[in-house]
């Protein structure tokens, strides 16, 4: 009987042994099997018991509560009814995973089989025409990793990109982005160069005939005839180039405004104008990341404005891993009778922590940054606003708004206490 347990044990070793190895030399192996299973993962959503907390800004309190338990990361969120009471059951949310949450029940989207989680991929963001939901969404076909925008209700391609030009392990799809709004007849939409670190990829935001590291843009009217003619051939432009990861897009006053993620440091918000260059990966105020994430730790050009690019109206150094860009509620705007920027952030750094709210106080022209406030929420890493399907903020009846935090939930947030 020993002599028994002790060969079942060794047996038992090697074949641990064994895995350790095989999933050590097989990373991109692991990580298939591990998406395969990400995607029909069904996520775990609930209202919960009631849990608040209050946090102490300059000139007023904010008490964040959550209104929903999620387990999943999210896309986008919509609420169609503007001044309405909240009712969790109208919200619909899109998960990174690739499920569609209606009436608080999920469901898994059917995309194409190209659909990847892998490199940190998924859903990016959903782009809304006429009732109709567009997905921006990672692929991959044998070695060649791209985006895509997927017509969810017509189950098609309306585009893809060209692929990649890094080896797998270098792509990191969290640099997609991504964010849209629609814009006079255009819809923008933003889509990064995919990376850890400053590499091949970083080099096609320079590219004219790349469409990564841009802010793109689409015709209404070619989109409705590219959909009513069964077309997968849509027709996208550059708006502007020279963006590293663009996770953030809003218009104040008809001016287009973004925020996006730099390399260690060097988080910016810009004021984006057509056929104008932002620089990456020419200049960043932040540095390449160090040799334990892939990087050799050298700093960029800062001076963009002598380089013949566009200068960021603020840059983050450290930076705070910003996320979404919005304009502030209408309650903030009253208190400061002045055009005011809200965005998100996600985990920082332990030079500065992220997990905040910051409100952006910007000059009448619209062109400088006059106050910035970081609100810390707690350890909340924030993800993305609730929005109608335009992306414009949805405020509630009682002037409150929404947001998603990772793996944790969707929380109210309450402006109050005014000083």
């Amino acid at each position: 009987m020993i002599k028994k347990i002790l060969v079942f044990t060794f047996i038992w070793i090697i074949t641990i042994l064994i895995a350790i190895v095989w999933t050590f030399e097989n990373p991109e192996k692991v990580e298939i099997v591990k998406g395969i299973f990400e995607k029909e993962k069904i996520p775990e959503i609930k209202i919960p018991d009631k849990n608040t907390q209050e946090f102490i800004a300059n000139s007023f309190s904010i008490k964040a509560e959550k209104v929903l338990d999620l387990s999943e990361k999210t896309a986008f969120l919509i609420y169609k009814d503007k001044n309405d009471i909240f009712d969790e059951k109208k919200l619909e949310i899109f998960t990174q995973n690739g499920m569609l949450i209606k009436n608080l029940k999920p469901k898994k989207i059917n995309f194409p089989d190209n659909f990847t989680l892998q490199r940190n991929g998924g859903v990016k963001t959903i782009i809304s025409y006429n009732e109709k939901r567009i997905a921006l969404i990672s692929s991959r076909e044998k070695n060649c990793f791209f985006a895509s925008l997927f017509l969810i209700n017509d189950k098609k391609e309306l585009f893809r990109s060209a692929c990649l030009p890094e080896v797998a392990k270098n792509n990191d799809f969290n640099g997609l982005g991504s964010s849209n709004v629609h814009y006079e007849n255009k819809i923008l939409f933003s889509l990064g160069t995919p990376e850890k670190h400053a590499s091949k990829n970083s080099l096609l935001a320079q590219l004219d005939n790349s469409k990564f590291g841009k802010i793109l843009q689409i015709n209404k009217d070619k989109l409705k005839n590219t959909i009513n003619n069964s077309s997968n051939n849509l027709e996208i432009s550059i708006f502007s180039k020279g963006h590293r990861v663009p996770q953030g897009l809003t218009v104040l006053n008809n001016e287009v405004f973004n925020v996006e993620h730099g390399p260690k440091g060097g988080d910016e918000l810009n004021k984006v104008e057509e056929g104008k260059n932002y620089g990456w990966p020419k200049v960043s105020y932040g540095t390449n990341y160090l040799k334990d994430n892939g990087g050799d730790g050298s700093s960029f050009s800062i001076n963009h404005e002598q380089n013949n690019f566009e200068e960021p109206l603020f840059a983050f150094v450290p930076s705070v891993g910003i996320s979404s860009l919005n304009n502030c509620p209408q309650v903030i705007k009253d208190y400061y009778k002045k055009n005011c920027l809200i965005a998100l952030s996600l985990y920082g750094n332990n030079l500065r922590k992220g997990h905040s709210l910051i409100i952006f106080l910007l000059n009448n022209k619209l062109n400088k940054v006059e106050s910035i406030e970081k609100i810390q929420l707690g350890n909340l890493v924030l993800r993305h606003f609730v929005t109608d399907d335009k992306n414009i903020l949805y405020e509630d009846k009682s002037g409150n708004i929404y947001v998603s935090a990772d793996k944790k939930g969707i929380y109210k947030i309450k402006f109050y206490n005014f000083r």
